[in-house]
């Protein structure tokens, strides 16, 4: 009888001490799954698509059906074999790859562009670094059939103007099927994609072959918005094209002096703001600026490389939108851009993704409240009342 009494007076320390133990991991899985999970769905599920205004003769049912819900996002950067530390690249892609997977899962997107700098290292990779940095992304950025990808290079994909090169060029069109100067139309939209980086006018081999596809589109684009009475023999054996005015995608923002204008939250820091930007290298150059300009007249610019947002408006009536980076490696808040868009009309709005700032707090406060815990538990945690009593008590000892 004795010997049970002490064997169940033994056993209830253990019980409360497993009992403790499973509350604590429940406590510090519950902070991981929100964290690591959750989070992504309770901000995203905040965005809403943008509406279109309708025309007179366009019923909701048509506008519905005419719309292309299109997610444009820049600058991932996905960390390569030289730069790129491990632990930095786990946390990083994995944070883009939640965004990316719960923005498709809650937003069902019909496209999804890229705006360049997909990778870090792609000018500088060797073969094998560059097929395991394409096999990261493929997962990381891995969609449904019904939603299309398509990506833009950047200067980090290929190197800068005086290190791009034929091989770059073609290992990257052919991964990512991406050729300047192509169209892509979908829903009577016209989207002109920009090998940005070519856009040097120096003659150089891959900027002329560039430059001529530019310029054959902007023909056939050019003739197909004419009046159907208006005769043209320029255009007379040309392939007709929907009469959209077309939507430019690009990694450089056309030329402008600075960010100074450029304001939100996503703007660029105020430290920054006034720097002068370097034709060729943050921005194009005015020339080929004008040149984009003048070939398409288009009805808006899609851009990234800044890794800042800003809104401009060139020669007083076409609108440029550079989009921030998607990742928290360039930027505390990283967003992406939700377009509604007709073949005569769109509607852009800002989704912002978790911040990455909150995210840290929240582990920083779940760390403090289990430290907390803890001491409690085992009676370490003495409240002053008590603390101040002992050390009286043992001075009264002495």
């Amino acid at each position: 009888m004795l010997q049970s009494s002490s064997s169940a007076v033994r056993t209830l320390p253990l019980k409360k001490r497993i009992c403790f133990l499973m509350k604590l991991i429940f406590f510090v899985s519950s902070v991981l799954i929100f964290c690591e999970f959750l989070i992504y769905y309770v901000v995203i599920f905040q965005c809403h698509w943008p509406e279109v205004k309708a025309g007179a003769h366009m019923g909701n049912k048509e506008i519905s059906t005419s719309v292309l819900k299109a997610i444009i996002l820049a600058d991932t950067h996905l960390l390569g074999e030289i730069k790129g530390h491990w632990l930095d690249k786990l946390r990083r892609e994995w944070q883009m790859e939640r965004s990316f997977q719960t923005a498709l899962w809650l937003l069902q997107p019909d496209i999804v562009f890229i705006l360049g700098d997909v990778f870090d290292e792609g000018k500088w990779s060797s073969p094998q670094a560059w097929a395991d940095d394409v096999r990261r992304f493929r997962k990381m950025f891995r969609h449904p059939v019904p939603t299309e990808l398509v990506v833009i290079v950047g200067n980090h994909d290929i190197g800068f103007h005086y290190e791009m090169t034929t091989y770059k060029v073609k290992r990257f069109e052919k991964v990512f099927n991406f050729t300047s100067g192509k169209l892509i139309t979908r829903k009577g939209i016209n989207f002109v994609i920009v090998n940005s980086v070519a856009m040097e006018s120096d003659g150089c081999a891959i900027c002329r072959t560039s430059e001529a596809e530019l310029v054959a589109l902007s023909h056939k684009l050019n003739c197909s918005q004419q009046k159907p009475n208006h005769s043209n023999k320029r255009c007379s054996d040309v392939e007709k094209l929907p009469a959209s005015e077309p939507i430019l995608l690009q990694h450089y923002p056309l030329y402008r002096k600075s960010d100074a204008e450029c304001s939100g939250e996503d703007a660029a820091p105020p430290e920054e703001k006034n720097i002068p930007f370097k034709e060729k290298y943050d921005v194009l150059s005015q020339e080929a600026s004008q040149k984009l300009i003048w070939w398409f007249h288009p009805r808006l610019i899609l851009s990234g490389h800044t890794h800042s947002a800003c809104e401009v408006l060139h020669a007083g009536k076409t609108p440029e939108i550079s989009v921030p980076s998607f990742s928290w490696r360039n930027r505390n808040n990283p967003n992406f851009i939700m377009g509604s868009i007709t073949p005569t009309d769109f509607s852009l709005r800002k989704c912002f993704l978790p911040y990455e700032s909150r995210v840290f707090t929240i582990y920083c406060a779940a760390g403090a409240l289990l430290v907390i815990l803890i001491l409690a538990h085992f009676q370490l945690l003495t409240p002053p009342f008590y603390f101040a009593q002992r050390l009286i008590s043992k001075h009264k000892a002495v």
